[in-house]
């Protein structure tokens, strides 16, 4: 384990006592792992993490446990507590089970969307356009992920929201924007910019095209991100 990745989670970690340490310690780390500061495979130091909050290990451990039941970390016997690696296959079946049910949410809720749903959206899709030009990856995925949540929201289906918004973290510490050229970045925003004009005009059959042309470009983005993006060695290669 490399003391750079090491440092590089505590430095991430912001303390704070604002609530049971348990579970500040649970947002804070699910906080830091979710905005893609620290890369899958990212050792997380158990008694460095208690040390730098001022608490015993035990809420650290069952903070930890709780993102392990996330699938946002592994832990590794003998070896302590990592951001969860995913293969390659792995991280291509959680996309398309992430598409699956972002489909089934835009059916519906291009159907119900309010007023004040479109201007979400269009806001939502103005500040990815925004950092189209004034490019910061780890920006880009938490807008991205604005964006997609607020297309899908006016379906007001509690559960499969969240099981959406489960499927998206797992991806997440991937970060797969920050390994594309613009000239790709550029197609995928397209693809953006045309599922607003289909939710904007209510084009229920365009919008689920476009989310289903928009997931198949994903896919291939996942085929060729790089073995450094933190990935684990698919069985039998």
């Amino acid at each position: 384990m490399s003391h750079g990745r090491r440092s590089l989670l505590l430095e991430a970690l912001v303390p704070h006592r604002t609530g049971s340490p348990q579970q500040v310690i649970l947002d804070e780390l699910r906080r830091v792992i979710l905005e893609g500061g620290v890369p899958p495979g990212t050792p997380i130091p158990l008694a460095e993490v208690a040390n730098l909050f001022g608490v015993s290990p035990i809420p650290v451990r069952e903070a930890l446990k709780t993102l392990v039941g996330e699938n946002l970390v592994a832990h590794r016997p003998n070896a302590g507590y990592v951001v969860a690696q995913l293969t390659r296959r792995e991280l291509a079946e959680i996309y398309l089970v992430r598409g699956v049910l972002e489909s089934a949410a835009l059916r519906a809720a291009v159907e119900t969307a309010t007023t004040d749903d479109v201007v979400a959206v269009r806001a939502a899709h103005a500040a990815l356009a925004a950092l189209q030009t004034d490019w910061d990856p780890r920006a880009y995925h938490r807008e991205s992920r604005h964006f997609h949540l607020a297309l899908i929201a006016p379906c007001r289906m509690r559960r499969l929201l969240r099981m959406f918004t489960s499927a998206w973290n797992v991806t997440e510490p991937f970060q797969p924007m920050r390994w594309l050229e613009r000239s790709e970045r550029e197609r995928l925003h397209d693809e953006h910019t045309a599922m607003l004009e289909a939710f904007v005009d209510r084009d229920g059959e365009r919008l689920l095209a476009v989310a289903e042309r928009h997931h198949r470009r994903l896919e291939s983005v996942i085929a060729v991100l790089p073995e450094r993006a933190g990935f684990l060695t698919d069985p039998g290669r």
